[in-house]
């Protein structure tokens, strides 16, 4: 039987949640590599998520504080979106995924983590990044640690 590793899961399984809004928070610490944010736009920023999906699985978000799509602004919305697309592009360039799920969760109820922050999530896939784990063992084994991925994406979003 193989083992799976995946250290930085029991950080958050046991470590004490963070209280406030991450998306609020971290872009104004100016610790860009320990917070993960790949890149700083005037009114969107990009992270790694630090519980990913899947490999390379980016979030987009506003510097403001919002819930809901309707409530950017003309420029936020754009430079948002405008972000994504970028986002993708440095993506396929640094790790040539197969695909993408691209994607917002708007409420509780639709799965959102962070209620209260409108951000889009943005995880890359690949050819048989799905197995028999997530089926039989609901689990699922990213390949890979995040300092690394950091590395290979920081500066390529432009």
């Amino acid at each position: 039987m193989e083992q799976i590793w995946a250290p930085w899961r029991m950080e958050y399984v046991l470590g004490e949640k963070e209280r406030g809004c991450i998306f609020c928070d971290k872009p104004k610490e100016d610790k860009d590599s320990d917070n993960l944010i790949l890149y700083r736009g005037e009114r969107n920023f990009v992270i790694l998520n630090s519980y990913p999906y899947n490999p390379a699985h980016l979030m987009v978000a506003p510097y403001r504080h919002i819930a809901q799509l309707e409530e950017l602004s003309p420029e936020e919305l754009y430079e948002h979106f405008a972000v994504v697309a970028k986002s993708v592009k440095a993506l396929r360039e640094a790790l040539h995924p197969d695909g993408f799920n691209i994607g917002l969760n708007l409420g509780k109820v639709a799965g959102a983590g962070v209620e209260g922050h409108i951000h889009t999530h943005i995880v890359p896939r690949w050819q048989g990044d799905t197995n028999f784990m997530p089926v039989v063992a609901a689990t699922r084994v990213v390949p890979e640690a995040l300092a690394a991925t950091y590395a290979k994406l920081k500066g390529k979003i432009a």
